[in-house]
This record gives C-alpha cells, sequence and structure tokens, in this order.
C-alpha cells in the first residue's frame, strides 16, 4: 500500500504533492478535534503521554527527516559541510523565538499567556499556540517535496511522504488538545471542533511556500531542511515538553515521547 502511495505522489506534481500532504496532516488534526464529539473531558495523564508523544516524533524528525539529509547534501568536508546546517537550524529556531514573542497565544493550561498583550478571547489564543506549532511541521514537508522537484538526489518523495505521516499521527493528539479544553469550558462541540482544526490550516500554507521557495532557490534546500528543523526543536523545547510537565506526569510525558521517537525513527528508516 505504502508503494502505491509513492507511485501516486510521483506522478503529480511536486507542489500539489506538498499540498495534499500537508492536507493529510491537517486532516488528521481534524480528526483528533472530532473526539469532541464523544467525549467532554479528556484524562489529563492521557493528554500529558500523547503531547509527550508528540514530541518525541518532532525531534525525531527534525534528525532523520531534515538535519541528517542537510548535512548530507551540503557541499565540502568538515566544517564547511555542517555550516548550512548550522545556520538554518539557528534560523528556524530565532523564527518561532520570534513570533512566540510578538504572537498573542495561551498554553494548554489556560494559565500562561505569552507574546504581546491581546483583548482577543482565550479561545483565540490558544489556537494561536497549536498554530505557532504548525508552521514548522508545514513547512518541513514542503522543503522535502520542493527538493524533490528541484531534482535533489538526497530528497525523495518516499522520505517526504514519511515525513507527512509521521507529523500527522503526532498532530492527532495536538487536535484533541485543542477542542477537548474548549469543550471543557463550556463551547459548543461544533465550535470546539471547528477551533481545534483550524489551528492546522496553516500546514498546507506553509508547506506549499516551502515548496515554491526551494524549487526556485535550489541552493537554499539544505537551509530549508534545518530551518525546519531548528524551529520544530525549539517548539518541542520551549512549548511541548513544558506544557506535559503541569501536572506531575513526568514519567508518562517522558515514555510518550521516547515511543514518538521511536516510532517516527522506525518509519523514516524503514520508509523513507
Amino acid at each position: 500500500m505504502f508503494q502505491s502511495v509513492i507511485n501516486f505522489f510521483e506522478s503529480i506534481d511536486p507542489i500539489l504533492a506538498a499540498l495534499l500532504a500537508t492536507t493529510f496532516t491537517w486532516g488528521l488534526t481534524a480528526f483528533g478535534a472530532s473526539f469532541v464529539f464523544f467525549f467532554k473531558n479528556m484524562n489529563r495523564v492521557v493528554l500529558d503521554g500523547m503531547l509527550g508523544f508528540t514530541g518525541g516524533v518532532m525531534i525525531a524528525a527534525s534528525f532523520w527527516s531534515l538535519l541528517a539529509p542537510a548535512i548530507e547534501m551540503s557541499k565540502g568536508d568538515g566544517f564547511e559541510k555542517v555550516i548550512p546546517a548550522a545556520v538554518g537550524f539557528a534560523l528556524g529556531a530565532l523564527f518561532i523565538f520570534g513570533l512566540d514573542k510578538v504572537l498573542p497565544h495561551m498554553h494548554i493550561n489556560f494559565k500562561e499567556t505569552e507574546g504581546i498583550k491581546s483583548p482577543w478571547q482565550r479561545t483565540t489564543l490558544l489556537v494561536l499556540a497549536i498554530t505557532l506549532h504548525n508552521i514548522p511541521e508545514g513547512l518541513a514537508v514542503g522543503v522535502l517535496f520542493g527538493g524533490v522537484a528541484a531534482g535533489i538526489p538526497e530528497a525523495s518523495i518516499a522520505g517526504a511522504v514519511t515525513l507527512a505521516i509521521g507529523i500527522g499521527i503526532q498532530n492527532f493528539p495536538e487536535g484533541i488538545a485543542v477542542s477537548m479544553p474548549l469543550r471543557r469550558m463550556g463551547m459548543s462541540r461544533m465550535r470546539s471542533f471547528m477551533y481545534g482544526q483550524s489551528s492546522a490550516l496553516v500546514e498546507p500554507i506553509a508547506g506549499v511556500l516551502g515548496a515554491i521557495a526551494v524549487t526556485f532557490f535550489t541552493p537554499l534546500l539544505p537551509y530549508a531542511l534545518a530551518f525546519a528543523a531548528g524551529a520544530m526543536i525549539f517548539v518541542v523545547v520551549e512549548e511541548v515538553i513544558p506544557e506535559t510537565q503541569q501536572d506531575k506526569n513526568t514519567d508518562i510525558a517522558t515514555l510518550g515521547l521516547i515511543g514518538g521517537f521511536i516510532v517516527m525513527m522506525v518509519l523514516d528508516v524503514a520508509l523513507g
């Protein structure tokens, strides 16, 4: 079945492939958000475990799908070979750092508000927080497809599809993490679902933009891959992991992170 998927993506334009792949990742966010129609509350232990799993997938994807290929496709030896990855990684982290300081957003626990002060409602701030997570994820998938379009040997459809699958898997608990707290606050099931799924709508946009940028500026690919990796690692360390530590479920969250890392590593090595 996986080979059939690869054959399909190989038969279409890589930019369109990036759009379809990131639409898939958005769809799994929407699937997670749809659980609000069946449950009003989510056990915090389960939620922390799933968020830990999300962090593990993002960390593994950052290395196996992004940093390693970025270093491999860079020219030169020694320090010269690793400079594009180092520069891109730093820029990606600084990009999300800047957004984190400017974009108003609220953490899932509804206790911490970051960014510039805003009169926006807590629901909007929560959606913006998860949206912030999803920008580098969509970008990561897009730049890999862009690398295929540019004819870079180290970029493959299989690798891009595998990354999309991993991102989609970890988007599932993110959809739950947005919709469930909103439902618990008294919001209707439909509105909670709409807010939950909308947090990932940025992924197809970021994916297409990333693919287009790399297609037109091929030398940027190592920097772009590392940029996405740096952005994802920043999100994991600054947002995801601290969120899992709020209710003393550290062990569960850590095991979830280890599980997520293993799943993404196996997917990337076995399929990518």
